[in-house]
């Protein structure tokens, strides 16, 4: 699935493709979601108790946390004592909401926080902090308005931490928090510039937390290895002891490349993918990350990159761009022209350049590196059968005589 469901974007899931949720309730397990689902077909992704934008309002059921909380226990009070179950909670904060919801503020911040035609969320009590305090990312611009972005978002961060507060609660007044793994992580990166659509580290760090009741020994302990989103659709099959199935999606083998998080392993290898966010946003890119390294590929690199809607209006991306077309200070280590147009292939040693700023892609002496990086990259895209994989300079043929071996044809096209 290339790109969001929801409004005029509408892309959908491949008919016959294996969801977590499909495999779940085919397992025995009863699966219920609360909150933002942003995924289609409905055969492709169903579940036996659904409250989300598609019959609510994303506000209520993915920012206002007393009914979110409501929902939560009505789907408790309905499950079957003797049946296990995978709860999907889909909290809509920290993301924007300046450009569907103004009247909110800008992280809908406001919403429910019991001033006048803000409503109130009863279980919510916010909290505030002044721009003095907020901690600005490094890779973020420290201007005024900028502070006032993340002091917004950091009001909405505390509805949300609240929130699974609020969801903790009722799994243990049901009587499951001794016997459910849960999991806490995030969809995108912090929406803010290299952040979220960028496969920059800035844009793929998340938060991850994973309680396991039948591993106390490593509650409260931080790893420091890699893990990625791949990974949670094999562990949670692996919880319910359910196997991916051996399937094709139009005539090619499916397989996972995730592993599963409940089997001590290290990996020191992560991959990026993405295509486009909102359906004017292509701009594919494709990434790896091995030990202190990352590289990416801009396969769209001629093009501009593009902004979200949502992230044009935000005070942090309209000070970048009023500071730019004034010729002003932008306290920011890149220009925005920089962060328009970028390299076909960017290398960087995060070790000794944690804000990427050096690109080492055409020095020599990382040669070999780039190389080896390159070829496991084609490798896992190759695996995945990524559409992609032959762009920028060539066109991929895999019908007809080329259906049993993919090749790549050169395009000549000097890039």
């Amino acid at each position: 699935m290339y790109g969001l469901h929801n409004g005029y974007h509408h892309f959908e899931s491949f008919d016959g493709v294996q969801s977590l949720s499909k495999l779940l309730k085919s397992g025995g397990v009863r699966t219920g979601i609360i909150g933002k689902k942003h995924v289609a077909p409905l055969e492709v992704y169903p579940f036996d108790f659904a409250e989300t934008e598609e019959n609510n309002s994303i506000l209520q059921v993915g920012r206002n946390i007393t009914h979110m909380k409501q929902l939560t226990e009505n789907f408790f009070k309905t499950q079957p004592s003797n049946m296990p179950f995978f709860l999907y909670i889909g909290f809509h904060d920290p993301h924007r909401c300046g450009h569907t919801h103004p009247e909110y503020g800008v992280f809908c911040e406001k919403f429910g926080n019991g001033e006048p035609k803000m409503g109130q969320i009863v279980d919510w009590k916010p909290e505030y902090y002044s721009t003095d305090e907020v901690v600005v990312p490094p890779f973020v611009q420290d201007t005024i308005a900028t502070r006032q972005d993340l002091s917004a978002q950091y009001t909405t961060i505390s509805r949300l931490d609240q929130g699974v507060g609020l969801i903790i609660k009722e799994l243990t007044k049901a009587g499951h928090l001794n016997n459910t793994m849960v999991i806490l992580t995030s969809d995108n990166g912090i929406p803010f510039l290299n952040g979220r659509t960028n496969l920059y580290k800035s844009g793929r760090s998340e938060p991850f937390l994973v309680s396991i009741p039948t591993k106390k020994e490593t509650w409260g302990k931080t790893e420091d290895t890699s893990v990625s989103l791949l990974d949670i659709t094999p562990t949670v099959l692996d919880w319910f002891g359910l196997q991916y199935p051996d399937y094709k999606l139009l005539g090619r083998d499916v397989k996972l490349t995730g592993k599963s998080l409940l089997k001590k392993y290290v990996t020191s290898t992560v991959y990026g993918s993405h295509s486009l966010h909102e359906v004017t946003m292509y701009y594919p890119m494709r990434s790896i990350q091995q030990d202190n390294f990352t590289l990416i590929q801009n396969l769209n690199y001629l093009m501009p990159f593009p902004i979200d809607q949502d992230f044009y209006i935000s005070p942090a991306f309209q000070d970048i761009l009023n500071r730019t077309i004034i010729g002003q200070e932008t306290h920011w280590f890149k220009t925005l022209k920089d962060y328009y147009y970028r390299s076909p292939v960017e290398l960087y040693d995060l070790a000794n350049d944690p804000l990427e700023k050096n690109n080492l892609a055409l020095d020599p002496v990382y040669a070999d590196t780039k190389s080896i990086l390159e070829t496991k990259l084609k490798l896992w895209q190759d695996i995945t059968w990524d559409p992609w994989r032959c762009a920028p300079d060539g066109v991929l043929e895999d019908a007809g005589p080329y259906a049993s071996k993919p090749v790549c044809m050169p395009l000549h096209n000097e890039l």
